[in-house]
């Protein structure tokens, strides 16, 4: 079974971040302009939360507040559940779906090292099946019984 590291090692691109107290209208650009979802918050090198586009709807838009004079820290998800490069992808399905979430952090000796979101366990846990099948059609074809 894939660990995060290989899924981690199959995504391009810096962690996307804003800081506590930048307003949550700079945590929708970098959402915008990075095609993204939820960013990270990230103080002084110090993961501190999690920002998601839900977060903002429902925190932010619903109430009635200002996005520009909102502050992330107002609204992200302190102290977010992470994980590490060597854990193994279905166990963070089963997380991620126990919990409802669709994003983790991943630290690596307390450093952020990127994110995964549940599309990112999807694809990798389908290619491993993937090779599972050509795997086990070789054996069938080739080297089975009385192949």
């Amino acid at each position: 079974m894939s660990t995060v590291r290989s899924a981690l090692a199959q995504k391009t691109g810096a962690v996307i971040h804003v800081r506590s107290g930048d307003m949550v209208v700079e945590a929708l650009r970098q959402m915008r302009d990075n095609r993204v979802r939820s960013v990270l918050v990230i103080d002084d090198g110090v993961l501190v939360g999690i920002v998601t586009q839900g977060d903002c709807a429902i925190k932010v838009l619903l109430p009635g507040l200002d996005a520009k004079q909102t502050p992330v820290g107002q609204v992200m998800t302190g102290d977010p559940v992470t994980v590490k490069p060597d854990h193994r992808l279905d166990s963070c399905m089963a997380m991620m779906s126990q919990r409802s979430f669709r994003h983790l952090p991943v630290l690596d000796a307390g450093k952020v090292v990127g994110v995964i979101s549940i599309g990112d366990v999807v694809k990798n846990i389908i290619r491993d099946l993937e090779h599972n099948v050509d795997d086990l059609m070789g054996y069938i074809m080739k080297d089975g019984p009385g192949g």
